[in-house]
């Protein structure tokens, strides 16, 4: 009785193990399913970016959006419907959250390639986000595969949860934590405003009424950013928006940050000596930056017999 009982448990600690196992990402979960998958995203990502090299940064943000309300679910592609309120209507992503046609190309290269729809909207936000990267001069990383997409969008939980550009040092480490981040999270990731704009509506009130801020980067601001009007007009993050380098961590030690929350970063406090040792390490940062990007795009996974596979990134299927 008792080796019966055992073989028992043996039995059912293996079945435990190997639904773990099997709900677990992992960098080779298309190797045999669709090998063609990762080489078609990246040259659909390669042709969008040389089109526009803007939507590099455009494309790095969807997945940031993404992971940071109920985890990287590929919740924030969905359309509003009768049952879906959309995360696209949300303040953080209203007129700013762009690159969505590109997806909606990628996902249709990709099923094409496969042969069916095998390639989950998710994963297709983590890897364009990786290869976007990558074709503006920045590093790489194992993406880790097997997400499988949300049927329910989250407004609500995007208006709270997406760190404001207005948050100050303790709020964006808040932020960061309750997503399971730490302040070398906060500061890597922020990093990745090294590419990409900011709409004037975002940083007006820093470029007119904030003191810490270089007086003549100040003054070259306020011509594009009125202070009334003008709330969609462009500015870039750093004085190289569509290179991946280390501008942003020296702009923040010159009191250059484009946006309140981006010069919190270096502003006396706690992660100070990160923007610091990025600034001067750029191999440090490109270390950092891959390492945190897996991390954020570990948040809540579906995986396993969660969620869906989409056919279309836009709506449930």
């Amino acid at each position: 009785m008792a080796s019966r009982i055992s073989l028992f448990l043996c039995g059912y600690l293996l079945l435990i193990l190997a639904s773990t196992v099997s709900a677990a990402l992992s960098p080779f979960y298309y190797d045999r399913l669709c090998p063609k998958a990762l080489p078609t995203i990246k040259r659909v990502v390669e042709a969008a970016v040389y089109r526009e090299r803007r939507m590099g940064a455009s494309l790095l943000r969807l997945h940031f959006h993404d992971c940071f309300v109920h985890g990287c679910d590929a919740s924030i592609l969905l359309d509003s419907s009768p049952t879906i309120d959309s995360e696209k209507n949300a303040v953080p992503n209203a007129n700013s959250a762009r690159g969505f046609e590109v997806i909606d190309q990628i996902k249709s290269e990709v099923d094409k390639a496969c042969g069916r729809p095998v390639v989950s909207c998710a994963d297709i936000l983590a890897v364009a986000a990786r290869d976007s990267v990558v074709a503006l001069g920045g590093p790489t990383w194992r993406v880790q595969l097997g997400r499988r997409d949300s049927t329910a969008a989250f407004k609500d939980i995007a208006n709270t949860d997406l760190p404001s550009p207005f948050l100050d040092l303790p709020g964006l480490i808040n932020a960061f934590k309750k997503q399971g981040l730490n302040e070398k999270d906060l500061v890597v990731l922020s990093g990745g405003h090294t590419l990409g704009f900011a709409q004037c509506g975002a940083f007006r009130d820093r470029i007119y009424n904030e003191t810490n801020i270089d007086p003549k980067f100040a003054r070259v601001r306020r011509l594009t950013c009125p202070r009334t009007g003008g709330n969609t007009n462009l500015a870039p993050l750093d004085p190289t928006p569509a290179r991946f380098d280390v501008a942003y961590f020296t702009n923040l030690k010159n009191q250059k940050g484009l946006l309140h929350s981006d010069q919190q970063l270096f502003s006396g406090g706690s992660t100070d000596s990160l923007v610091n040792t990025y600034s001067s390490n750029a191999k440090a940062f490109w270390q950092d930056f891959g390492q945190s990007m897996i991390k954020m795009g570990n948040i809540e996974p579906l995986t396993g017999n969660q969620g869906q596979v989409r056919l279309n990134c836009r709506k449930v299927n």
